[in-house]
């Protein structure tokens, strides 16, 4: 993809595409997946509202990184608004959901300069969502997390 300012990523430093990824908590398994997007022109708590915010039911919330402080406390819990005795349980859910991103980003497609028709990204991703789901059921589980709510 040549530069264009609504697909350059500043966090990357080059043009690319932003998804939305949501692993449930109690499991770990990818149940929510939501793209793509510019992004030069969406942020995360963008993207959330788009979608999934709608989505949650009253009183439900979602665990995410500082990204999404927008959106705190009513329906979601990130860093700047945990409660204290919770912080460590939040932190490791946090990572294994950073543990699951890492596995997305093993696949080279998304880190080579994708040459194809930019409207089967969603695809491809999509394919690597099951492809890594099912690396969680069949020898390479993500690591448990005890979660209270």
């Amino acid at each position: 993809m040549s530069y264009c300012k609504s697909f350059w990523s500043y966090k990357f430093k080059k043009s690319g595409l932003r998804y939305e990824v949501g692993l449930s908590i109690k499991t770990g398994d990818i149940c929510w997946l939501f793209g793509p997007f510019p992004p030069g022109d969406y942020n995360d708590l963008s993207i959330f509202n788009m979608a999934l915010r709608g989505d949650l039911e009253q009183g439900e919330r979602v665990e995410s990184d500082k990204g999404y402080r927008g959106a705190a406390p009513e329906s979601v819990n990130c860093p700047s608004y945990e409660v204290p005795d919770r912080r460590e349980m939040s932190a490791r859910v946090r990572l294994r959901h950073e543990t699951a991103n890492k596995r997305f980003k093993k696949w080279n497609i998304l880190k080579a300069v994708y040459r194809h028709d930019i409207l089967d990204h969603q695809a491809v991703l999509g394919a690597i969502a099951c492809l890594t789901r099912l690396s969680f059921e069949h020898g390479e589980p993500l690591f448990p997390v005890e979660y209270d709510d």
